[in-house]
C-alpha cells in the first residue's frame, strides 16, 4: 500500500536517551508517523541501543534531522505545531489536530527550552498526571497517547 501523507510529524528536541528514541521510532512506522529529530543528539543513531529498540523498524521509518529548531519551522510554516509540555495550559484531548500536524517533544531531562515553548503558548498541550515530586511520564508514553489521540480524530487512516 502506498501512502502519500503522513498521519503526524513527530518532532524530538535534542533526544538524550537511545531507547526512548528507538521506541519512538517504531510507534512513527506503525502509525505513518514522520521523526524529525533536533540537534544535538545525545547519542550516535547508529548506536546499537536506537537500533536494537526500534528492532528492524529503521529501514521502514521516514526520518530527518535537523541542526535547529527553527530550520524546521522555517520549512513548515504554513503547518500546525503543538508543543507537547507540562507547562501546557489544554490537555491533549481538547484540541483538534489534524493530519500533517507537528507534535514536538522535549529533552528527557528538560523539556523543550522556554523560547521555543513560548513562540506559540495557544499551542502548548500537556497530558494529565497527579501531582508528584517525579517530572513527568516516559516521553516515548506520552507521544504514544498523544499521536493516537490524533490518530482516533481523523479516523486511523490507512491503520488496520
Amino acid at each position: 500500500m502506498i501512502i502519500d501523507k503522513e498521519n503526524l510529524n513527530i518532532v524530538l528536541f535534542q533526544p538524550e536517551i537511545p531507547q526512548n528514541t528507538g521506541n519512538i521510532a517504531r510507534t512513527c512506522v506503525l502509525t505513518n508517523s514522520k521523526l524529525h529529530l533536533i540537534k544535538p543528539l545525545g547519542f550516535e543513531i547508529t548506536d546499537k541501543s536506537v537500533r536494537r529498540a526500534g528492532l528492524d523498524y529503521w529501514k521502514e521509518l521516514d526520518l530527518t534531522i535537523w541542526d535547529s529548531y527553527w530550520d524546521l519551522r522555517k520549512a513548515y510554516e504554513d503547518r500546525t505545531f503543538y508543543f507537547c509540555t507540562t507547562k501546557g495550559k489544554a490537555y491533549y484531548d481538547e484540541i483538534t489536530m489534524k493530519q500533517g500536524d507537528f507534535l514536538v517533544f522535549g529533552r528527557e531531562s528538560s523539556g523543550l527550552p522556554d523560547e521555543i515553548r513560548d513562540s506559540e503558548p495557544k499551542n502548548c498541550i500537556r497530558v494529565p498526571m497527579i501531582k508528584t515530586s517525579t517530572r513527568s511520564l516516559n516521553i516515548s508514553n506520552t507521544v504514544s497517547i498523544i499521536a493516537y489521540e490524533g490518530l482516533r480524530q481523523f479516523g486511523f487512516p490507512n491503520m488496520k
